[in-house]
């Protein structure tokens, strides 16, 4: 390669990398939530980019729950998790903080658990599972409730009544489930 094209290349990747600074640290001023959140889209140490922000402060007792892809990496012999910190709470009001702390689209299903245990579900032929009986959804970028999903490095809520039980916490985007996004909640 002559100094030209050496040059010339580092020229061209100068200016991309440029594009791409300007591209990350764009802050988005439209409506926030409910809660008044603004989202910001912003870089993460890694050199990917996401939505930044934080869930408002919230009724009941509190899950927080890790929405996780690890880059495609395995976690415990799975490609995907969820984590539900705690894992058993009181009945009554419970306000679920579903952080995606992944690199893909995620969201967070409250379903009763299957008599076979977590991760039982038949996937049907779209990559996704039944979701007769859920009894609410955070998947909703720095926003409570259904939406879209939750982007990376924003979190996403929801509060809901649960009765004593077991329950399953699972990501019902295609495939997500087959890929490990599950875990059980106990409520006694």
């Amino acid at each position: 390669m002559t100094a030209t094209s050496r040059r010339t290349l580092g020229l061209i990747l100068t200016a991309a990398g440029l594009v791409g600074l300007v591209g990350i640290s764009r802050v988005f001023v439209g409506p926030g939530s409910r809660s008044g959140l603004r989202p910001v889209w912003a870089p993460f140490g890694d050199g990917q980019a996401g939505w930044a922000c934080s869930a408002p402060e919230l009724p009941g007792q509190t899950v927080d729950v890790a929405l996780s892809d690890m880059g495609g990496m395995m976690t415990g012999g799975r490609m995907m998790s969820v984590t539900a910190t705690p894992s058993t709470v009181s009945a009554g009001d419970v306000s679920f903080r579903a952080w995606n702390s992944g690199m893909m689209t995620h969201e967070l299903v409250v379903l009763p658990l299957p008599a076979a245990g977590p991760g039982t579900r038949p996937v049907g032929s779209d990559g996704r599972v039944s979701e007769a009986g859920s009894l609410g959804e955070a998947s909703r970028s720095c926003g409570e409730g259904s939406g879209e999903g939750i982007a990376p490095g924003a979190t996403g809520w929801v509060t809901l009544h649960l009765d004593p039980g077991p329950y399953e916490l699972i990501c019902n985007l295609p495939g997500h489930y087959a890929m490990g996004m599950f875990t059980e909640l106990d409520v006694s």
